[in-house]
């Protein structure tokens, strides 16, 4: 029998094959849990902000399938009314020279990843619905015991939109995220701390905070208006995410000129695509327009 050292050894060799099948795992059709809550306290006086459930249905489509870069899309449908979102998007990227970082309000800086931290590594992206940047996390595939799981390093991202229509007694969160595929669908873990920022570049942790997303497959819901969204949009999301590239292939990165609700830009993006649903034209114009009024560069560090 091979002993924990030799077992913990063996599953430290990268398999960059074996991780791609991990994270192609991850599409399909789920049902899919979300649950936060706040665990440790930090601040004194704090209280512990009420346990968040929710839930729906989502399809997870592979945009994008090359050796060293996945770009996965999620999409929610309304079991009811078939009523379709475009949702989150993940992309996992093998050894990626550089990421972008949430380093102030509406701001995202592009820095190089840490040759250490990035050897036998993948850095998963996501983004929310506008196509906008969210965070980003690198890590390493994990095997022991046969169980696929991808842990990532501690990164700053922005308020996630539950908490931010509702407070503002802090404006970062730490996290380090979690994924493991198991045998009915996936997992995200999140581990959260809830921070305030100051401008004289100290910080107040209020809170630390469990995020549980469990993604199990299903085949109780009608997918197939997720799947006539993205046949009718693909096209004209692939000309949205090239516009963000050119600021977040880069350094510095990206400056967002919008609320923090980002409105501003979901509204119209989500317009032109509803025109492309309709059998209506879309011109680059339009979309360079949308980008002209709310995205410049972040400031040089």
């Amino acid at each position: 029998m091979s002993s924990p050292l030799a077992l913990a050894q063996s599953a430290a060799v990268p398999s960059p094959e074996r991780d791609r099948a991990s994270i192609l795992a991850m599409q399909g059709e789920y049902a899919v849990d979300f649950a936060f809550d706040e665990t440790v306290l930090l601040k004194p006086g704090y209280e512990r902000a009420p346990a968040m459930r929710s839930g729906g249905n989502e399809t997870v489509i592979v945009v994008e399938n090359t050796p060293a870069k996945l770009v996965l899309q999620h999409i929610l449908v309304d079991g009811k009314s078939g009523h379709v979102t475009k949702h989150w998007r993940q992309d996992w990227t093998y050894e990626a020279p550089q990421r972008f970082e949430f380093s102030a309000d509406q701001t995202w800086h592009v820095r190089k990843i840490p040759a250490d931290l990035n050897r036998g590594a993948w850095t998963q992206c996501v983004f929310e619905v506008s196509d906008a940047p969210r965070y980003c996390g690198t890590g390493r595939w994990d095997y022991k015991n046969n169980i696929a799981t991808w842990t990532s390093d501690a990164s700053w991202r922005p308020l996630p939109r539950r908490e931010y229509t509702k407070r503002s007694d802090y404006n970062a969160v730490a996290a380090i995220n979690r994924h493991t595929i198991t045998p009915n669908g996936w997992t995200h873990e999140q581990f959260n701390t809830k921070v305030l920022r100051k401008p004289d570049g100290t910080q107040e942790e209020l809170a630390r905070e469990f995020g549980f997303n469990d993604y199990q497959k299903t085949k109780d819901v009608d997918f197939k208006p997720a799947y006539t969204y993205w046949d009718a949009t693909q096209g004209y999301w692939a000309k949205v995410r090239a516009h963000w590239d050119r600021y977040l292939g880069q350094a510095p990165g990206v400056l967002l000129k919008t609320k923090v609700d980002g409105m501003a830009m979901i509204i119209p993006l989500f317009e032109q695509a509803g025109k492309l649903e309709e059998g209506k034209k879309v011109a680059d114009k339009d979309i360079d327009a949308v980008f002209a009024k709310w995205v410049t560069s972040a400031p040089a560090e």
